[in-house]
């Protein structure tokens, strides 16, 4: 009976003797520490602290008074305290909190980390059977170095990414768009991937429905084609009708391809991170960026959400433009979900099948281009992938946009600096088209201006004088010229130049011969004519002059304080110094590691005077406290010292 109250009584004492010690630790170390480790640290606290009071305690313990029991046992607390401080410092420097995750976030960890392990696999044998191992090595070695050689490596990439799955194939097909990366052989055999996969099953596809729009499918609609228009990997499209009558289509992602997705974005991020760690082409085209941007587009186009307000947003704007030939299918919003799209269905047939005249196929081409400009330079709202297939063309020659799953945004600065630099280019100013490129741009500032409008006059002199139809290729020799010069082009503009890129290889289709540079540079004249007519210049000067009017209103305010500071002796003009992150960062970094030098150096000392003073009072194993004290005051020195000497050694 006494035997099981005094184990009831130990279980609670023994609890809140721990969470004593871990909150005595907390408060002391004055810095937020996870929980388990507090408790880890407690309980070695606690039973350091009976061997520390064995040691300290004479001889005879019936000799001590109260008092000097209280103050002995105090003593023992608090060094067991310190010791189990010190080792939970050590502990935050060697794994930082945060570095290991819970328990429940292990076993998900451990079982993502299982599928990985097998999706890298399965990509490695794939890269292998396309006769791709030798690059998998990671050490750099000679590349092709003739076109045709370039050509069979670029056929069995594109081999290799559309047996890879739905990520690969985009990734493939981003990097179609990056001439300024990859050679001209690889962006034309890259360009040839096609998104197709095998339909879903009518079954799934019923099911998915009725789960979103929370009803049975034919009490939203009064007929579905059980047959797909159009299967893709990340989603198919039905043909429908509502019971109005409407005609519509139904755009349904596929059950499942979520989860394939994340796990393939996973590999992705992971590799870029790789590659911007361990390769300086990787650093210098920064592939981490490029890798967060790509997924970042590959999970709006996953969430129709992003589609939905992307075609009200287009709507909208092509409503205000002058050019009406040109629109999007209208959104059902109430049938609209993440995972269903419900859009009215357009007439016409796809662009590359449609029979037109030549004048239905110039009008329609300068309507096309005149409506893609209106999107990048006024509205800021464009379609950013305007191929053949993604453009309706009905009886009349009016163009539907179809896929807005990827759309460009832009702000005011960039659409005016896109403004100014089409306008340098119709004049043929390089000085113009620098300060304008160089407002588009990421720049360190360490750029040579002047060598880079002699580049840019060349390019003009080159690409846009009056004749010139190298629309692609001027695109191309422009981004390779950012790269030359250290130039990072942010996803937006890269986006920009992607679009018309693209747009030019539909409107060749409309119309073979079509001058891209010059239609361009056409329509950005009647813009800018039109933005200096005498109706629009008096509104425009209204419009600045509004602008200006609370800083004219504040200004003489402003001159009298500034004149009544001087006429006083008051004026003083104020400095933040390490305003800047990085200049932060660099002072903190030198500080924190001489930090790290005199504190190992201090244990370094006192270690070598408690070695030298004797063993001290013995332990209950009958080591020395003096030793022990100073063999671990060592190991911290030198593991303090080898610290620093790490990091200066990697930065040399």
């Amino acid at each position: 009976m006494e035997n099981a109250i005094g184990a009831t009584l130990f279980i609670p004492t023994l609890a809140v003797t721990v969470l004593l010690f871990a909150a005595v630790i907390r408060r002391l170390l004055g810095v937020r520490v996870g929980p388990i480790r507090t408790l880890a640290a407690a309980l070695l606290a606690l039973f350091m602290a009976t061997p520390i009071l064995a040691a300290l305690a004479p001889p005879d313990p019936d000799a001590v008074s109260g008092g000097q029991a209280f103050l002995l046992f105090l003593t023992s607390a608090t060094v067991a305290a310190l010791l189990a401080m010190a080792v939970l410092v050590v502990l935050e420097v060697l794994l930082p909190t945060g570095s290991l995750p819970g328990p429940v976030e292990m076993w998900r960890s451990a079982r993502r980390r299982v599928a990985r392990t097998r999706r890298y696999w399965s990509i490695m044998r794939i890269a292998l059977r396309h006769g791709l191992g030798r690059f998998l090595r990671g050490r750099p070695g000679p590349g092709p170095d003739s076109a045709a050689s370039r050509r069979r490596l670029a056929r069995s990439l594109r081999a290799a990414l559309d047996e890879g799955g739905v990520t690969f194939v985009k990734v493939g097909q981003l990097l179609s768009t990056r001439r300024d990366l990859l050679p001209a052989e690889f962006v034309d055999e890259l360009t040839a991937l096609q998104d197709k996969a095998a339909p879903v099953p009518w079954e799934q596809v019923s099911a998915a429905l009725t789960a979103e729009l929370d009803a049975p499918v034919e009490d939203v609609f009064a007929t579905i084609d059980t047959e797909p228009l159009a299967a893709a990997s990340v989603a198919q499209v039905h043909a429908a009708r509502l019971h109005d009558g409407t005609d519509v289509v139904v755009k349904v992602r596929r059950p499942g391809i979520a989860t394939v997705v994340e796990r393939d974005l996973d590999i992705v991020s992971r590799l870029a991170d790789t590659l911007e760690t361990r390769t300086s082409w990787g650093r210098s085209f920064g592939v981490r960026n490029l890798a967060l941007g790509f997924a970042e587009a590959l999970r709006e186009e996953l969430d129709f959400t992003v589609e939905r307000d992307n075609l009200q947003t287009m709507a909208a704007a092509l409503a205000t433009s002058p050019h009406r030939g040109v629109r999007v299918p209208r959104v059902h919003s109430s049938l609209s979900s993440e995972r269903v799209l419900v859009m009215d269905r357009l007439p016409g047939t796809t662009l590359g099948t449609a029979t037109l005249d030549d004048a239905q196929r110039e009008t329609a081409a300068a309507g096309l281009l005149d409506s893609m400009l209106d999107q990048v330079l006024i509205h800021g709202v464009f379609h950013a992938d305007l191929h053949p297939g993604n453009l309706l063309v009905d009886d009349d020659g009016n163009l539907g946009m179809l896929d807005l799953g990827s759309v460009g945004r832009l702000d005011a600065v960039t659409r005016t600096a896109i403004g100014r630099l089409l306008e340098a280019v119709g004049r043929g100013d390089s000085v113009a088209a620098s300060d304008a490129l160089l407002q588009l741009v990421d720049h360190s500032g360490e750029v040579d201006e002047r060598q880079l409008q002699r580049t840019i006059g060349t390019l003009l002199v080159r690409y846009a004088a009056p004749g010139a139809t190298a629309g692609v290729t001027a695109v191309t020799a422009l981004l390779r010229t950012f790269t030359a010069y250290g130039l990072g082009v942010p996803a937006p503009v890269a986006a920009v130049f992607r679009a018309f890129a693209t747009l030019e290889g539909t409107l060749t289709l409309l119309r073979p011969g079509f001058d891209l540079i010059g239609q361009a540079r056409a329509s950005g004249g009647r813009r800018i004519a039109e933005a200096i007519a005498p109706h629009r210049l008096r509104g425009t000067l209204e419009e600045e002059l509004l602008a200006l009017l609370p800083l004219l209103r504040g200004l003489p305010r402003r001159l009298d304080r500034i004149g009544d500071a001087v006429e006083n002796g008051r004026l003083r003009l104020n400095v933040r110094l390490f305003s800047d992150d990085q200049d932060r960062r660099l002072l903190t970094g030198l500080f924190h590691q001489a930090l790290l030098a005199v504190i190992g150096a201090s244990a370094g000392v006192m270690a070598t005077l408690l070695l030298g003073s004797g063993d001290g009072p013995r332990t209950g194993t009958g080591i020395g406290l003096f030793s022990l004290l100073g063999y671990g005051l060592l190991i911290v020195s030198v593991v303090l010292i080898l610290r620093v000497l790490a990091v200066i050694f990697r930065r040399e």
